[in-house]
């Protein structure tokens, strides 16, 4: 077998390895509590409203301010189901060069790769997504309550947070850290090395 012919293998390989590692984890995250019970992953309130949750739970509002939690993991999880295709995408135009790069690399190359392959237009697709994901599993009616009900309180700094573009962020984040779980069993574990090609 020559060099050239080994390489291909190779890339090959590791494409068919991402594809199916990359498919599997988007997947789980877009199935119902794949972020709201994925501690993991799990999007909590954001760290300019830590406040504003503590706020409402001392005023006896836990429901309201786990109902809004709740609606941020519901938006990520319907928004992720845009991933796979831009995936699919950047692991198709892996070059051979990426491949021995990604494969000689640290534990989470192939990651790294994706990351700066796909996050641009992860973002451009996610926004517009998690936007009208937030409408459709009704957080942002909850969360016009929660901001509402927090900017009423006598002396506290009004808050007016964007939550598309915090949603989209964690979402993202979450994404690339299933992704790295899953490259890492790629490398380490026999198991997932389903097909003659990857073995």
């Amino acid at each position: 077998m020559t060099n050239s012919n080994s390489s291909l293998d190779i890339a090959a390989g590791l494409k068919e390895a991402l594809n199916k590692g990359v498919t599997e984890q988007v997947s789980k995250l877009t199935a119902m509590d794949g972020f709201y019970k994925n501690e993991a992953v799990k999007i909590l309130m954001p760290e300019e409203l830590a406040k504003v949750d503590k706020t409402l739970r001392k005023m006896g509002m836990s429901k309201l301010a786990d109902e809004g939690i709740l609606a941020l993991n519901r938006a990520a999880e319907d928004a992720v189901k845009e991933a796979t295709p831009i995936f699919v995408s950047a692991i198709k135009n892996i070059t051979i060069t990426d491949a021995k790069g990604i494969l000689l690399g640290n534990d989470n190359a192939a990651t790294v790769y994706l990351q700066s392959a796909t996050t641009t237009s992860l973002y451009g697709k996610f926004n517009p997504v998690v936007q009208q994901s937030i409408g459709k599993v009704g957080a942002d009616v909850i969360w016009t309550k929660i901001i509402k009900q927090y900017n009423t309180i006598p002396f506290v700094a009004k808050v007016n947070p964007d939550l598309t573009d915090y949603v989209t962020n964690k979402a993202l984040d979450g994404v690339f850290k299933m992704i790295t779980v899953e490259e890492k069993n790629i490398r380490t574990k026999f198991s997932s090395r389903t097909s003659d090609l990857l073995k």
